[in-house]
């Protein structure tokens, strides 16, 4: 199939499940081997991560004015009551550092299973139960945090060290992992989902940037790229067109998805989500060695 064609679908994959709990990384691996892309090609490695980034951009631009009204009223809040430690802007870069220092030292780790669908089966179908449970218990609980505004630190760290989950366990999905740690910690559904798409906002736009640093980085040694999960490449022409109609589309149908979701969550919670996780993690596991190999 052209390689245009096919940057068009995978952009379609990202944008519908980038913010939805149902790991975009999964689908997008599940996609790539449906139609018949090599899962161990380095080029197809880094576009699978650097992609995310149109997805990112939508959310930088649905959020906007909320990150300007963070910005403005640091660090002591709308309401005066916050502190330079538990304003949303710094509980945002705690849950970034907290994720970002054990996803760095487990790469070589995170490389080895990007590259499983077993692993990524297994996660889909164990997070759809965790989310389900939780999700069932969580609405039957009044929560203690209703608004990001209203987040101690101590829920920020936790949520930042589920978050790690999502990296070494790819099918896990970081938006369910994010979610479901902020329910356990008794804050409501439209403020998990709110501090998720937040941290999202630097654990994305990090993981793109140095995924992408990290293929054209001229430096790289033969021993060292053996070791990395994506192999430094030279992008020619073609490369970059294809990655750009990835991120366009992505980005276009993200914008749409990511506010379908907050008013779906309001109303109805995350157990479709759920369902739909545990189905096709059961699939995966049962299919999931002959769509590897072919």
């Amino acid at each position: 199939m052209n390689d245009y064609i096919v940057s068009v679908l995978l952009g379609i994959v990202e944008g519908l499940t980038e913010f939805l709990p149902v790991s975009s990384t999964a689908h997008l691996r599940i996609s790539e081997a449906l139609l018949h892309i090599n899962l161990a090609d380095p080029y197809w490695k880094m576009y699978t991560v650097v992609i995310q980034l149109g997805a990112i951009l939508a959310l930088l631009l649905v959020f906007t004015a909320r990150i300007i009204q963070f910005f403005r009223t640091f660090p002591r809040g709308e309401q005066g009551d916050r502190t330079i430690w538990t304003h949303p802007i710094s509980l945002t870069t705690v849950a970034f550092v907290v994720t970002a220092i054990p996803s760095l030292l487990l790469t070589k780790t995170i490389g080895k299973h990007l590259e499983s669908l077993h692993v990524m089966a297994l996660a889909l179908l164990i997070g759809g139960v965790v989310m389900w449970v939780v999700d069932a218990w969580s609405s039957r609980r009044e929560p203690t945090t209703t608004e990001v505004e209203q987040m101690s630190l101590g829920q920020a760290i936790w949520i930042g060290l589920c978050q790690v989950l999502s990296a070494v366990f790819p099918g896990t999905s970081r938006s369910m992992s994010t979610i479901t740690a902020g329910q356990v910690a008794g804050m409501s559904r439209p403020a998990a989902l709110e501090f998720s798409f937040l941290v999202s906002i630097p654990v994305m736009v990090a993981g793109t940037g140095y995924e992408l640093v990290k293929t054209l980085h001229p430096g790289h040694h033969a021993a060292e790229a053996a070791q990395e999960a994506i192999t430094p490449l030279v992008m020619t022409g073609h490369n970059w067109v294809v990655l750009l109609i990835g991120l366009v589309v992505s980005f276009i149908v993200a914008l749409g998805v990511v506010e379908w979701f907050l008013q779906w969550v309001r109303r109805h919670g995350f157990a479709a989500f759920a369902l739909y996780r545990i189905v096709l993690g059961i699939a995966l596991l049962v299919f999931g060695a002959r769509l590897a190999s072919g």
